[in-house]
């Protein structure tokens, strides 16, 4: 199996498990963000112009499923491509240690969470503070805390 073939599959096995499982397990109402997760590994792997379109393909996906059309697709490029400018050159494994996935996480959850928050806030014309403290933070440190523990099986 080549290797697009073989990312393509684990894009969508990241998606079903983000809709199926990690959309379900909120803590005060929050979720973490794998396909986010999942998104960022590919881009630094891949580079800007596959992450912008993984970033898309997995956002459309996204607001097919949660019915917000056009602001994930919007933030997943926009991730992709702001990853992917810090792609690695070399093909060697990049091994990311523990507190790197956990600080890497929470400052990329922080940019992705912070501009769904502005656009979903402009699009719903919502003003509560769930969206700052929920939406913006709690699903960073969320998103941030599963990458520490997937960096820990990854070693």
């Amino acid at each position: 199996m080549s290797r697009s073939a073989r990312r393509l599959l684990i894009a969508i096995g990241v998606f079903a498990l983000q809709w199926l499982i990690l959309g379900r397990l909120q803590i005060y109402g929050t979720y973490p963000d794998g396909v986010m997760l999942y998104l960022t590994w590919y881009a630094l792997h891949e580079g800007r112009k596959r992450g912008m379109v993984t970033g898309f393909a997995l956002g459309f996906a996204l607001d097919a499923v949660y019915g917000t059309w056009g602001i994930h697709a919007l933030v997943k490029t926009l991730v992709g491509f702001i990853v992917g400018t810090f792609a690695v050159d070399d093909r060697k494994p990049l091994l990311i240690q523990p507190q790197q996935a956990f600080l890497g996480g929470l400052v990329i959850a922080l940019l992705h969470n912070g501009l769904l928050v502005i656009l979903l806030a402009l699009q719903t014309e919502a003003t509560n503070s769930f969206l700052i403290y929920g939406l913006w933070l709690g699903a960073a440190l969320y998103t941030a805390t599963v990458a520490y523990i997937v960096s820990l099986f990854m070693q």
